[in-house]
């Protein structure tokens, strides 16, 4: 498979070295000093395109590279507000389109074990929730996407539960996220349900960036060819 890199930092390097390593061909690199190439000739060199840049960039990049009607995989976060453009934009253009908060396996493992876990505490009023969540100084958005969607599966599951803010809930129907930025540290994220009784946690704690350079590939592989909208519940094979 050829693919075009949107995005060349850190995350982009390692989901080259992995992509290489899985005998995928790197056909472009876009950074922010040679946004000139990223033309229709050059995008359609590639059967795919790895999005990984900034929220301001996404929408942009992604609309670029689906009017050259290859699939894309996105994993910038930070523009769930636009990402149903893009959606939409795949459908017309004939081609697919993947955009995820998180491509790591094991975290999206854990979101199928947050929403039985809420499904579960539905029926359990005492304990409250909140969630934690840890990442490198720079990362642009605050609270993560991964903990957006941690939440929103939440309060899909969870009656007592509308909606979630930063830091501290304000009144008992919402969901409190507290953003934590340290340096160098992949991700972390955790769900902690409370009672005067006792706690029950569950937390996914990245080791380095491969997992989620792994998951990008991952999806590409899938998407490459195929025509919709898809989900990494597609890509591994997790729907129910």
């Amino acid at each position: 498979m050829r693919i075009a890199l949107v995005g060349y930092g850190k995350m982009g390097h390692a989901i080259e070295r992995i992509a290489i390593a899985r005998g995928h061909e790197i056909v472009l690199r876009i950074t922010s000093g040679n946004k000139e190439e990223m033309n229709i000739e050059n995008m359609q060199l590639a059967d795919a395109a790895i999005e990984f840049t900034n929220p301001a960039a996404a929408k942009e990049n992604v609309l670029k590279c689906l009017d050259a009607g290859i699939a894309v995989v996105c994993g910038t976060t930070g523009w769930n507000n636009e990402v149903e453009e893009a959606q939409k934009r795949a459908l017309q253009k004939n081609t697919s389109f993947l955009q995820t908060s998180n491509f790591s396996i094991g975290v999206n493992i854990f979101f199928e074990v947050n929403k039985l876990l809420a499904s579960l505490m539905n029926r359990q009023p005492d304990y409250d929730v909140k969630i934690e969540e840890t990442h490198h100084v720079h990362k642009k958005d605050a609270p993560s996407g991964t903990a957006i969607t941690i939440a929103e599966q939440i309060i899909a599951d969870l009656e007592r539960k509308q909606t979630w803010g930063n830091s501290a809930a304000t009144y008992p129907g919402e969901i409190a996220i507290t953003a934590y930025r340290e340096e160098d540290v992949p991700g972390t994220h955790l769900v902690k349900y409370s009672s005067t009784i006792d706690d029950i946690e569950i937390v996914h704690t990245a080791h380095n960036r491969d997992g989620f350079a792994l998951g990008a590939v991952l999806a590409a592989e899938y998407i490459a060819g195929r025509r919709g909208i898809f989900t990494m519940q597609d890509v591994l094979g997790i729907n129910h």
